[in-house]
């Protein structure tokens, strides 16, 4: 990996402004490809399938078809396990959306992913073939909020309280911030820091969308573009905590709804009405 990991130059794209796609092997043209009609929502570490509430209310009333995938998170293979289950299960193109550890889990699908024909990460790990957990979060300083980590007797790791809505959902309402933090998921701490080299991405072999959050504090935004720039994908960046779906679910389900429609989603959307 580049030793511009993490130091990058940050290039600021407006929520409306769409780059242009790089075309990817494996994936259909839109000449040959359904309309997209199911959404994926894959959460991340210290949250679960509700921290997607709001934006879902929004896919829904948007026509789509959404499910959001409930992570073990105690080991790699079991949270792709599940979110490949969860996917061979849609009928139908669909849109993969992942946020945060999600992104990791997400990429270690690699090209076979059931019924996918594209995939959104918003402030998500997007490893490269090669890396690491370890070798990715060794890199650069860490972000303001690792001091939050606790681990506990099991192996688990937890955001405590106060850096839970400190630095993970500063701009989340405050009671519904507490909420969030008194539902939060651990995640292994053996899965975090693993060694375990990821294969070759899903991201390499879909179109792809990145939505950068700017005031993150639990992955640095310059990580972030840097993520977004080698997959080549379509970016737009959002003045958001690490709990944008939560703090910002219009603008997050907005671009959700751009990339489905950029997949065909739109006649999905016409024709559900």
């Amino acid at each position: 990996m580049s030793r511009s990991w993490v130091y990058g130059r940050r290039v600021l794209v407006g929520i409306g402004l769409v780059l242009a796609l790089a075309g990817r092997a494996g994936g259909a043209s839109r000449a040959e490809q359904a309309p997209v009609s199911n959404i994926v929502l894959v959460h991340g570490a210290w949250a679960d399938g509700s921290s997607w509430s709001a934006v879902i209310e929004r896919l829904l009333k948007a026509g789509y078809r959404v499910t959001a995938v409930q992570l073990p998170l105690q080991s790699l293979d079991q949270d792709v396990a599940k979110v490949r289950g969860v996917l061979a299960a849609q009928t139908g193109p669909t849109l993969l959306v992942a946020h945060s550890f999600g992104g990791a889990v997400v990429t270690q699908l690699g090209p076979n992913a059931p019924n996918v024909v594209g995939i959104l990460y918003e402030s998500a790990f997007a490893p490269d073939m090669g890396e690491s957990m370890k070798t990715i979060l060794s890199q650069g300083p860490p972000p303001p909020g690792a001091v939050a980590i606790r681990s506990d007797r099991q192996g688990f790791l937890w955001l405590d309280p106060s850096g839970f809505l400190r630095y993970f959902a500063p701009d989340v309402q405050h009671l519904e911030a507490q909420v969030m933090e008194s539902v939060q998921k651990p995640l292994a701490a053996s899965e975090f820091m693993s060694s375990e080299k990821f294969g070759p991405p899903a991201w390499r072999s879909f179109p792809t969308w990145y939505l950068v959050t700017e005031e993150d504090q639990m992955i640095p935004p310059a990580a972030q573009h840097l993520f977004a720039k080698r997959m080549g994908a379509k970016v737009a960046s959002l003045e958001a905590s690490h709990a944008a779906m939560v703090s910002h679910p219009d603008e997050v389900a907005g671009f959700i709804v751009s990339a489905a429609e950029g997949l065909g989603g739109k006649a999905a959307h016409a024709a559900s009405k």
